[in-house]
């Protein structure tokens, strides 16, 4: 047990990025699931203080909702897993970093942490149970 717990040896690295691939999937899937109702993203126009006003608010929201939604289920089944990434990124940079003032110590957390979990999944991969693993031959 101690060889395991004081080693710098990675221990099953491809099963457990799978693990974390589609439980982070999931989160992004139940998120952007609000894309299917309206009143939900009606109500996103009044309190997001960057797009009050603007005549492009609907459009916008829809569009992370809907990016969140999709990135979320290509996650999960870990199809184009990288070019999801940018897909799931993208919104929750500008959620972070537009919406949040850049406040990743405190208001931005959440989304901060799908940025970083993205960089992950970009950088090493799927993991194990992915759909890439079977399209483009591992």
């Amino acid at each position: 047990m101690s060889n395991i717990l004081f080693s710098a040896k990675p221990i099953a690295t491809q099963p457990i990025i799978g693990i974390l691939r589609i439980i982070i999937g999931l989160f992004m899937v139940y998120h952007g699931h609000e894309v299917f109702d309206a009143k939900a993203i009606a109500s996103y126009t009044e309190w997001v203080e960057p797009l009050k006003g603007s005549p492009n608010a609907l459009t916008m929201i829809y569009l992370g909702k809907g990016a969140e939604f999709v990135g979320g289920v290509l996650l999960t089944i870990g199809l184009l897993t990288r070019v999801c990434c940018f897909i799931l990124a993208a919104p929750m940079v500008y959620i972070a970093f537009i919406m949040s003032n850049g406040k990743v110590w405190a208001d931005a957390q959440h989304p901060f942490m799908f940025i970083l979990f993205a960089l992950l999944f970009f950088f090493a991969g799927p993991g194990s149970w992915a759909l890439d693993n079977k399209v483009f031959k591992k």
